[in-house]
């Protein structure tokens, strides 16, 4: 990590704040071992999950306003896992999840700076079928279909992690494959709703993107 620059910040949401170690920007790459390269991770996709994204500030905002009880949550493509840290202070039973080699060690660091418990962790991918995290009452995530693959692969990584009753809640900036997810979804007996965020003065432009919600009864 000593060829990394990162900044610091803090990010409030009302009486709650979450501070954030994270890169500086999306131009910081740190690949000694070649970790990333081995699992597909270009140097230009590098830095994606250590940046706070516009989808993701959405998503915690959404969260910090939903009532989830005592629901199990599952935070995928977690990236610098603001949603999850978020959470975590409320006492919300929350499991992040991404790809990315170095996203264990980021939340770890910010969860110590938070002065919060662990949040239970895996490195998996979407494709992947051996992983341990087990199934959940809600999963959520930002800014996920970047490809049109992605679309097939993010549906059948819910359908292998979700309970009979669950919601799913993702926030797209409007990458245009929102209704493939929800074709996708429909077949395995969820009802797509989106709507738009109604509070977004956290943000420095205008947020052109849904907040995608899945809801599957039984």
């Amino acid at each position: 990590m000593t060829n990394l620059r990162v900044c610091y910040q803090t990010i409030e949401f009302g009486n709650i704040d979450i501070h954030l170690c994270t890169l500086r920007n999306n131009q910081e790459f740190y690949d000694p071992d070649g970790v990333a390269e081995k699992l597909g991770i270009s140097s230009a996709a590098w830095p994606i999950f250590g940046i706070i994204w516009p989808s993701s500030l959405v998503l915690a905002h959404h969260m910090n306003n939903y009532d989830i009880g005592e629901k199990r949550v599952l935070e995928v493509g977690c990236g610098t896992a603001l949603s999850s840290l978020l959470l975590n202070k409320k006492n919300v039973d929350i499991t992040a999840t991404d790809y990315h080699p170095e996203s264990k060690h980021f939340l770890n660091r910010n969860t110590k700076l938070n002065g919060d418990n662990a949040i239970t962790f895996e490195r998996t991918g979407w494709a992947d079928s051996e992983d341990t995290l087990g199934h959940f009452d809600l999963i959520i995530g930002s800014d996920l279909l970047y490809e049109d693959e992605h679309v097939e692969l993010l549906a059948g990584f819910i359908q292998d992690h979700s309970n009979p009753k669950c919601e799913v809640i993702i926030v797209d900036p409007g990458r245009g494959r929102k209704n493939k997810l929800a074709k996708k979804l429909l077949g395995l007996g969820f009802v797509s709703t989106f709507s738009k965020p109604k509070h977004t003065d956290y943000l420095d432009k205008d947020f052109k993107g849904d907040i995608l919600t899945f809801l599957r009864t039984d």
